[in-house]
């Protein structure tokens, strides 16, 4: 009897306590969210979701972390099963908007990298550009609702759909000016209590002294931190602490309202990793910070649940230590092309004879048939078949358009550890024949060079991959040809490699050429910036983030072999 009469009296107990924490969360929240003009979306019973995603963290440095205590939140949800955590494979490339748009809209075609070019409007696109990544937004949001349409969105590239998008880029422009107003008055509300101002105050202080440490240490050890400068470790400990205080703020706002889909991007892990190194000290201290936020979030999904959320901890991408092309060669990758294009160029006057198209075409096909005789055995193995082809398939092809006087016009546009390189000679994308019929010494240049890890190009509807050491591989239509050593065989799984590769290089604004940085036997990548770990191409943890998810819900992660396997599990929850 004793025992059902303290079982009865802990459950009235506990009664009790859930009664006052909805009180608590109904007063406090429920004043905040009529304060900034945000009406709850109201009780249902189809379950929400919460993604919080830690941007850059790798599978194996999460696993890292949380061993070296760096984030004990996290390693008891592990421990207690109420998460379970896996690695998954994003695709190439490896970058958040690519990963962001395949999750939020289930479509990342045509996003080559963090940045590219569009040869036929003569524009560089850049991630960060509000305007051009918004227009990718419209692109790849046709006929496909985002996973968050209903919900909010913190502190990402795409918005997937949310009714409230708070420093997301592809909102910040005219046509949702509103909505960026609605973010605004939410940031401003935050700054109303005056203990958060004080809690701001104190984690900006801590951040900035731990910024003029480094600076501190940079004097005695020379590195890519430049010692005297005071201001930047200033704007930087502002900006990331008001951004993570704010959308942390916000996502609990938004389950007080239950609203249905909730994403939030911490990125400042991402951000030491490139400076410091992906498992450095100063890195793994940040995700002590989000650790915290994750703590605050779930208890607020624990404990005030009008509606049932499930929690989901993701990241987009890893990051891989790296070694900059510049610090090997002493020039940049797109210097080091130019140096090899500059000279003996045997093409110049000869095309510019005009004549029939089919003439045109055997006339240049011919000119690589006697071009042939100077290139490496390895490239002849692998030009030669894809020139026969050529001649066999190609000879009525389009008029060509060739502007030869542009022919040094170089455009390279680097994502960490992968280049797309855009010849200007003409407003098309160039296939590889084409390439080393204009630029001879070009492509054994680069392979020359033991930063290359791989050169990627077109030919029709098929894929040229020529590696280090006389690989080569030509695949693509149900076909596939190697010559050994395989040259994707140093980035772990071929099949899907080439696979990756292929999607990636027929997109209508990648490069002509996609160069890939070799990878070093002690685990590093050569990267084409100047950071000291990368993200983007191939190599290392980069390609294995990590998701965590309920138990109960059936997510199988080893089916995840591209960003766009997310989506239609996320989008299940609107059905």
């Amino acid at each position: 009897m004793d025992s059902i009469a303290s079982t009865w009296f802990a459950r009235r107990v506990l009664d009790f306590v859930g009664v006052l924490t909805d009180v608590y969360y109904t007063r406090k929240y429920g004043t905040l969210a009529q304060r900034l003009g945000r009406g709850g979306v109201g009780p249902d019973r189809q379950r929400g979701f919460i993604i919080i995603q830690i941007d850059g963290l790798a599978y194996d440095h999460l696993i890292q972390a949380v061993a070296a205590g760096y984030m004990p939140y996290l390693k008891r949800l592990l421990a207690e099963r109420r998460l379970s955590v896996a690695p998954w494979r994003c695709g190439l490339p490896s970058t958040t908007p690519a990963v962001q748009a395949g999750i939020m809209f289930g479509n990342r075609f045509d996003i080559p990298g963090f940045r590219w070019y569009e040869k036929e409007r003569g524009q560089t696109m850049m991630s960060k550009r509000p305007d051009q990544i918004q227009a990718v937004r419209d692109r790849i949001s046709q006929g496909r609702p985002g996973i968050l349409r209903g919900g909010s969105c913190y502190v990402s590239i795409f918005d997937g759909d949310a009714d409230l998008a708070l420093f997301t880029l592809s909102t910040l422009h005219r046509q949702r000016f509103f909505e960026s107003l609605r973010g605004m008055g939410l940031f401003l509300l935050f700054l109303f209590s005056p203990f958060r101002i004080l809690r701001l105050l104190g984690l900006i202080t801590a951040s900035y002294l731990t910024g003029l440490g480094r600076r501190l240490v940079a004097l005695i050890r020379p590195g890519d931190i430049n010692p005297f400068d005071l201001f930047s470790p200033l704007l930087h400990a502002v900006s990331d602490t008001l951004l993570t205080e704010t959308q942390t703020f916000g996502v609990m706002l938004d389950i007080y309202r239950c609203a249905p889909a909730i994403y939030a991007n911490y990125n400042s892990y991402d951000e030491a990793a490139h400076k410091l190194g992906a498992d450095s000290v100063a890195a793994f201290r940040v995700l002590r910070g989000v650790d915290r936020r994750i703590r605050q979030i779930n208890r607020m999904r624990t404990r005030y649940q009008r509606r049932e959320y499930d929690l989901y901890i993701l990241s987009d991408h890893g990051n891989t230590p790296a070694i900059p092309f510049s610090w090997r060669n002493g020039v940049t990758l797109g210097e080091y092309i130019l140096a090899q294009i500059g000279r003996e160029l045997s093409v110049d006057e000869r095309a510019e004879a005009y004549a029939h198209s089919a003439d045109k075409t055997r006339y240049l096909l011919d000119e690589l048939q006697g071009l042939e005789r100077h290139f490496s055995p390895r490239l002849r193995r692998a030009l030669s078949p894809i020139r026969r082809y050529l001649k066999r398939r190609m000879l009525w092809g389009p008029e060509l358009d060739y502007d030869l006087e542009r022919q040094r016009d170089v455009v390279v546009s680097a994502s960490g550890p992968l280049v797309h390189v855009y010849f200007n000679v003409t407003s098309r994308s160039l296939d590889v024949v084409e390439v080393a019929i204009l630029y001879p010494r070009l492509l054994d240049s680069l392979l020359a060079n033991p930063g290359i890890g791989a050169i990627v190009g077109r030919a029709g509807k098929r894929t040229v991959v020529l590696g280090q050491q006389g690989g080569a591989l030509v695949f693509g239509e149900g076909r596939e040809s190697v010559e050994w050593p395989h040259p994707l065989l140093p980035f772990g799984d071929t099949a899907y490699v080439a696979a990756q590769l292929h999607y990636l290089a027929h997109f209508p604004h990648s490069g002509d050429l996609v160069v890939l940085g070799a990878l070093q036997p002690d685990g590093r990548v050569v990267a084409f910036e100047e950071q000291a770990a990368v993200h983007g191409g191939l190599g290392g943890p980069q390609g294995r983030p990590f998701i965590a998810w309920p138990p109960e819900r059936s997510l199988m992660p080893e089916t995840l072999n591209d960003a766009q396997d997310l989506y239609p599990y996320f989008a299940r929850y609107m059905a």
